[in-house]
């Protein structure tokens, strides 16, 4: 047990250096406009493939407690990223093979987000991404 007190403690001295001090975490905050900054030189392509994958993960953003719930809720608005791409692909890109690939992706995501629709109907459950009607909202006392 002793021999493993200097191994503990060497490890935690090395943990602790390697954090960040609070006062770089304040500037790291003051960094992140610059990271947009970044994205004002994309050209349309790129702004629509960031702007697809932003609204991916705000969709895949919200986890069901239910692992089953929580796949099918996932995939969903993934698998509409997907298309998103697809379709960026189909406008901006010019490889044959790339835009029949863009095709298939579109034609087997969209049937597999049917699928996954089904599942959250059958179950009564609500996608992650789609907006509740006022009978949805009625139904659970809101």
């Amino acid at each position: 047990m002793m021999k493993m007190l200097p191994l503990t403690l060497a490890a935690v001295l090395l943990l602790a250096a390697c954090q960040k001090p609070a006062a770089d975490e304040a500037a790291d905050t003051t960094a992140a406009p610059a990271a947009t900054d970044a994205t004002a030189n994309y050209n349309a392509a790129q702004k629509a493939y960031a702007a697809a994958n932003d609204k991916m993960h705000a969709g895949m953003g919200n986890i069901n407690e239910d692992a089953d719930v929580a796949f099918m809720q996932g995939m969903i608005p993934h698998h509409m990223g997907a298309v998103e791409m697809a379709k960026v692909a189909l406008e901006h890109g010019k490889d044959p093979e790339v835009r029949a690939l863009a095709q298939k992706v579109i034609a087997a995501q969209e049937a597999e987000m049917k699928e996954m629709q089904a599942w959250l109907d059958k179950k009564g459950i609500v996608a992650a991404d789609k907006p509740m009607t006022a009978a949805e909202h009625a139904a659970m006392g809101h």
